[in-house]
């Protein structure tokens, strides 16, 4: 499959009022984990970052783009980590882990929840989910959560606890939170990995010293079945997942011996697929393209370069090629198609601006001039 990166005209593009005027005054300084590019119900995206002391969103004015509003700002402070998932009804929920620092002894670590029930509404108020340990020492080394959103609508919310082991909170079907509950594991790392099958049933994959780990439910919103653990050296916190057929899922991580990245299939061998990255999760989306199914990445290498392939679904093995598109970003690059079915790729620039780039009309995919909102 053929790609091309696209570049502006003039460095720079063309700003928004609303971005020039809340962007002096918030400049995104992190990317955030799971989905940093979303599409809401009324095929207008949205893409998140944060500032260290709350969260920043920019939106398409209309499904298609190209103009965008933002960045606005909703204040939460003491985030060390925050993550997007987003369910089938488009709803999209924001997983924190807050850690206010003490005068005496260690900081006071919960995870924390808000939700956007539409595109360019509001944002809730930030609840607390509180921390599965009591003890204070111990809390404070309580993981940063990953999360996904069965298909009933109930959010599940995992973190790594502080005998590194994983913990499981997730919604009852009445809307309230049941108790934290304890999955095992041993030495799980943070950047944990959560993905639901179009039955709605959920899986977790998490890496551990020399190990990857599995989780996952037999019937949806049930209890969860740990998989035997595998001998995979896995690069902390540079997994991401991707569901590519009926109930299967193939993963993406960085090899910490060679560098490179890889693709693997539960119960099938790892496939090297080449790449750079700095150490964060690639950014994986499934795409029709020319009439094919295809799978587009896109990660930042080690000089904060993105580059993004393509490749038939399922079938790394035939060969993935990176193509750099000359952009540089603070962290992962998002991608998702838009509400014409294009492939949009976005990146925080290394001064905090949001930049996006479209699938041009061409054969392949082939990225169109790079905007700065």
């Amino acid at each position: 499959m053929r790609t091309r990166s696209g570049r502006d005209a003039a460095r720079g593009g063309a700003d928004t009022a609303a971005g020039r005027a809340s962007g002096e005054r918030h400049t995104a300084r992190h990317t955030v984990g799971g989905r940093r590019l979303v599409l809401g119900k009324d095929g207008r995206l949205t893409a998140y970052a944060r500032t260290d002391d709350g969260l920043l969103r920019w939106t398409e004015l209309r499904p298609g783009g190209p103009q965008w509003t933002g960045p606005e700002f909703f204040p939460v402070a003491d985030l060390s980590d925050l993550t997007v998932v987003q369910g089938a009804d488009s709803y999209v929920h924001f997983l924190g882990r807050r850690e206010v620092r003490r005068a005496d002894g260690p900081p006071a670590v919960d995870i924390v929840h808000a939700i956007q029930y539409q595109t360019g509404r509001p944002v809730t108020e930030w609840r607390s989910l509180g921390n599965a340990h009591q003890d204070r020492e111990k809390g404070a080394r309580f993981g940063a959560p990953a999360g996904a959103v069965s298909g009933s609508g109930r959010v599940y919310v995992f973190a790594r606890n502080a005998g590194g082991g994983v913990m499981l909170r997730r919604e009852a079907p009445t809307g309230k939170w049941e108790a934290w509950q304890d999955l095992k594991g041993s030495q799980v790392r943070d950047g944990m990995a959560a993905v639901v099958h179009d039955s709605g049933r959920i899986e977790l994959f998490a890496a551990g010293e020399g190990i990857a780990m599995r989780w996952q439910q037999e019937t949806p919103d049930g209890d969860f079945r740990r998989e035997p653990n595998v001998p995979l050296r896995v690069a902390p916190g540079t997994v991401a997942v991707l569901p590519t057929g009926p109930e299967r899922v193939t993963y993406y991580w960085a090899d910490p011996d060679q560098g490179g990245l890889v693709a693997h299939r539960p119960g099938q061998w790892v496939i090297p697929i080449g790449g750079a990255p700095d150490g964060e999760p690639v950014s994986a989306l499934r795409a029709e393209l020319d009439g094919y199914d295809c799978t587009v990445l896109a990660h930042r290498d080690l000089d904060w370069q993105v580059s993004f392939a393509v490749c038939g679904t399922e079938n790394e093995q035939a060969g993935v090629w990176w193509t750099p598109t000359g952009e540089r970003a603070l962290g992962a690059p998002g991608l998702a198609l838009d509400g014409h079915g294009r492939v949009v790729v976005a990146v925080i620039d290394p001064d905090g601006r949001l930049r996006v780039a479209r699938q041009a009309d061409a054969p392949g995919l082939s990225l169109g001039a790079w905007v700065r909102v």
